[in-house]
């Protein structure tokens, strides 16, 4: 069903509008339209130019609020705007503090790793660095040396020199180590090692024990920092959670706060001589307009007022779906198809009865309609899907169809059928001979689903005053009384019974037919339009035949259309006996594995095919019949309300 609607402006001294947004708007579902674009009538319209003065605290206050989401806010009185913002405050520096500590942290870290990045190639010398850092009349010099050039040192040079050189670590490129000589000599050694591109490093003189032991202790000095790092968050968290109940609070009061003055981007200012005003407008429902008329009645500084007469406001009301629970999923079919404009019929709930008994029909087994129901109503109650919730209610008329058809995970001798088994019952018609019953019944319930949509259409374009469209449309009361005149005499027919007399069908099936062709000026006629027909009668006529031509063959291929519930039916029932028949079910021991694999198979496969098919019906054969689809969304200010 579609709430009526009511245009509501709400209007009071400008510095009240806070007060008036929290008190009164975040209690009741309106949806804000812009006051500066919807009231064109009034003049001296100015929009708010303030910024938000509290969506940077509440940035803040919602990171912070992310370490102690598993809290609850405290249950105590309101908090002032004062005391909000001294508890983000508060929170926040404690917070920066541990940021502090962190980066102080990660600083020393890198320096450590510096170091040890520069002591690692040097940790095959066993020898205690504190010493060697401490000659004095012996100079020495840690460094690396090419690979290429260290090969010459030790062939050329090495055996000239006054020095020791002693290898630490290599790679690919670099031989590292660290060469000894005495003062007087230092000068030409240094020289010599420069000519062979020698690269010195400098170690800072701060380690203890040997440099494999050095090595260790920076290991594991990097391992506690590193430590320390990765608990910050914990200590964060530890922090913040001695005042979480209160840090909370004000994220959620924040939040409401900010809300608030964000109406401003779709209120209005109007200046006066003694005093300014804001203007709110929007769309309520109207019991919640009737609610809040009562609230308000005794508040002097809020005014609202009712337009009872929308056609002055800018675009049409938004539409609000209300339904029970039961139905409620199948507002997703809806939604997707378009949302029913504020003038047109719900067809929520026509939908969800014809989609589910349709399937059912087309999917009848009592086992696999059993399993569609409960996987369906499990997932909905656990995720809130709408489509689960759809397969659970039509898992309920599978399962119904089941009894009917007398089967039961595809075996058919285990309970008795109802009313038929669909591959087998056959009906006798006049002129046709022959004929499987559901395909018979599918093509008289389609008809009957075609007529109940004329009646729709009929509905919708009554409650839009469109005269053309309600008695001469194709899906008016001329295609109603033709289709369904049609419709009376093949159920005459094929049931045996005497047809009315051959004037009386001219009559039932040539009027209708006329009036659709001459719908555009009867319509004119009605609606007492002096607008001329632009084509003359000769093109006129002739379009007429063609639109006649193409609404008699749409009239056989809706019908035809529904055919595919009884072949489906059929489908349904030959796939399973297939099923048994490879597990071996004729000869009394079935295989059990086969069974079960081959009834999810088809429960997956074919009720995924069947939902497809089914949603195709109430697009093409009954939607487009009566129903257009052009309404726009109820969306409504929302308010955080504390938990």
């Amino acid at each position: 069903m579609i709430v009526k609607m009511k245009f509501i402006s709400i209007t009071g001294p400008k510095n009240d509008i806070d007060r008036v947004t929290d008190q009164y708007l975040s209690k009741y579902e309106i949806q804000l339209e812009n006051a500066l674009s919807e009231l064109k009538t009034t003049e001296n319209l100015q929009p708010f130019v303030e910024i938000n003065p509290y969506r940077e605290a509440l940035e803040k206050a919602k990171q912070l609020a992310l370490y102690v989401k598993d809290q609850k806010p405290e249950d105590t009185p309101e908090l002032s705007i004062e005391e909000i913002f001294h508890t983000v405050r508060d929170a926040n520096h404690d917070y920066m503090e541990l940021r502090a500590k962190e980066n102080d942290w990660k600083v020393e870290r890198e320096m450590l790793r510096e170091r040890l990045l520069a002591l690692a190639p040097f940790r095959p010398l066993n020898f205690n660095l504190h010493n060697v850092l401490q000659f004095r009349y012996i100079k020495f010099r840690f460094g690396r040396v090419p690979v290429d050039y260290y090969h010459r040192l030790e062939k050329y040079v090495y055996s000239d020199m006054d020095a020791l050189f002693i290898e630490g670590g290599k790679d690919d490129s670099y031989v590292y180590g660290v060469y000894f000589v005495a003062n007087k000599a230092a000068d030409k050694t240094d020289s010599i090692f420069q000519s062979l591109h020698f690269e010195r490093i400098y170690l800072p003189d701060e380690y203890q024990g040997n440099t494999e032991e050095a090595y260790q202790k920076l290991e594991r000095e990097i391992e506690e920092i590193t430590a320390k790092i990765n608990g910050i968050d914990d200590e964060i968290k530890l922090t913040l959670s001695k005042k979480a109940g209160r840090l909370l609070e004000a994220r959620n009061r924040l939040e409401m706060l900010c809300e608030n003055f964000d109406v401003r981007k779709v209120a209005a200012c109007v200046e006066d001589q003694h005093e300014d005003f804001y203007i709110l407008c929007g769309w309520m429902a109207e019991k919640d307009v009737e609610s809040l008329l009562k609230e308000v009645k005794n508040d002097p500084n809020i005014f609202i007022f009712v337009e009872e007469d929308n056609s002055g406001y800018f675009g049409a009301p938004p539409t609000k779906l209300e339904n029970p629970k039961l139905f409620k999923p199948f507002e997703m079919f809806i939604k997707m198809y378009g949302l029913p404009a504020h003038n047109e019929m719900d067809p929520t709930i026509f939908v969800a009865l014809t989609y589910t008994f349709i399937f059912g029909a087309m999917f009848g087994d009592v086992g696999q309609g059993l399993c569609l129901f409960l996987g369906g109503a499990i997932l909905y109650k656990w995720k809130k899907l709408n489509l689960a919730g759809i397969v659970s209610v039509a898992g309920l008329f599978s399962t119904f169809f089941g009894w009917m058809f007398g089967s039961i995970f595809g075996f058919e001798d285990i309970i008795e059928a109802k009313w038929l088994r669909p591959i087998s019952h056959m009906t006798n018609l006049p002129f046709i001979g022959k004929l499987n019953t559901v395909f018979i019944v599918a093509v008289a319930f389609g008809m009957g689903i075609i007529l109940l949509s004329m009646v729709f259409h009929i509905i919708n374009a009554l409650r839009a005053h469109d005269a053309e469209n309600a008695w001469f449309d194709a899906n008016g009361l001329a295609g109603l009384v033709f289709y369904g005149s049609v419709t009376a005499v093949l159920v005459l027919f094929m049931t045996g019974h005497k047809t009315p007399a051959g004037i009386v069908m001219a009559v039932m099936f040539g009027v209708p037919l006329i009036l659709m062709v001459l719908k555009e000026p009867l319509a004119k006629k009605i609606e007492k339009s002096t607008e001329k027909m632009t084509e003359g009668k000769v093109m006129f006529f002739v379009q007429g035949f063609f639109e006649l031509f193409e609404t008699l063959l749409s009239y056989f291929s809706n019908t035809l259309s529904f055919v595919r519930i009884g072949a489906f039916a059929v489908s349904h029932a030959a796939m399973m006996e297939v099923v048994l028949m490879l597990a071996g079910a004729e000869a009394g021991t079935p295989n059990w594995l086969i069974v079960v694999l081959g009834n999810l198979f088809v429960c997956g496969m074919e009720g995924l095919i069947v939902g497809i098919q089914v949603l195709r019906l109430e697009y093409y054969e009954m939607f487009s019949r009566f129903y257009k689809g052009n309404g726009r969304e109820f969306k409504p200010y929302k308010i955080i309300k504390k938990q």
